[in-house]
């Protein structure tokens, strides 16, 4: 049941900023847009090196010298998959007029809910890999530390499910079907994560080797589609602000509860 309460956590962050859509009737200012995007990609960047990269590391001391392999190869294929799904998904990132990935006739509101779709599944897969660490008994990932990940992840996806939901809205969906679409963002995540689990519990050897594939394609995210958002137009420091507020929050999420 710990378990199950843990993998739906993020779900539940994406649900309530989604909801968002009915409390808010103006299209939301570009510097909000900034302000969340840096703060989400700043969790993720903590996320991904407390709880994904060096529990990868420690447990790889047995190699001695070279503990860092499972860690470097991981991340890396993790980077390569996510490039993998941007090249064949159509997908439209928020704020861009041209699609990218196959050319098809998807509607604009269809190929911005495939992006986010995409960013959550690295986000699904860390917190599925981490829970398998801590059910598996590993001493460097706690049941605790799982739940920091997913409280963090959550943070993160509450002003994500915002971002999505409220864009909808603006180009002209209801606010009932945006709110719907921007749940529907998020359930990739609890799916990505009982995956990984059930991969991860198969294989724990390989552990080391998903906690970093998961960090990969995570940091993909991050430096493809956050940071391009939050530099976007006109200067502003917001994004580096909130991003900073956002990796901070998760440190200390990651160490006071791990």
């Amino acid at each position: 049941m710990d378990i199950f309460l843990g993998l739906m956590i993020p779900l539940l962050g994406t649900t309530l900023g989604a909801a968002c859509v009915f409390l808010m009737k103006k299209q939301m200012s570009v510097q909000v847009q900034r302000m969340l995007t840096g703060f989400a990609a700043g969790v993720m960047v903590a996320a991904l090196v407390w709880s994904l990269l060096i529990p990868a590391i420690e447990q790889s001391e047995g190699l001695g010298k070279l503990a860092f392999f499972p860690a470097a190869v991981g991340f890396c294929v993790g980077i390569l998959f996510l490039l993998l799904l941007d090249e064949i998904t159509p997908h439209l990132h928020l704020n861009s007029s041209e699609a990218e990935g196959p050319r098809c006739n998807l509607k604009d509101t269809t190929k911005l809910l495939l992006a986010v779709t995409i960013h959550n599944i690295p986000e699904g897969m860390a917190v599925g890999v981490v829970y398998a660490g801590a059910f598996a008994g590993n001493a460097q990932i706690t049941a605790a530390g799982a739940l920091a990940l997913s409280l963090g992840i959550a943070i993160q996806n509450f002003p994500e499910g915002a971002i999505i939901s409220m864009p909808l809205q603006s180009r002209g969906m209801s606010k009932r079907k945006a709110f719907f679409c921007g749940f529907l963002s998020g359930v990739v995540e609890p799916l990505a994560a009982v995956l990984t689990l059930t991969m991860a519990g198969l294989i724990v050897p390989a552990l080391p080797y998903l906690l970093s594939f998961a960090a990969g394609a995570m940091m993909y995210v991050v430096v493809e589609e956050l940071i391009p958002e939050i530099s976007q137009g006109e200067h502003s420091n917001i994004g580096v602000i909130s991003f900073s507020v956002g990796f901070v929050l998760m440190m200390i999420l990651d160490v006071a509860l791990g």
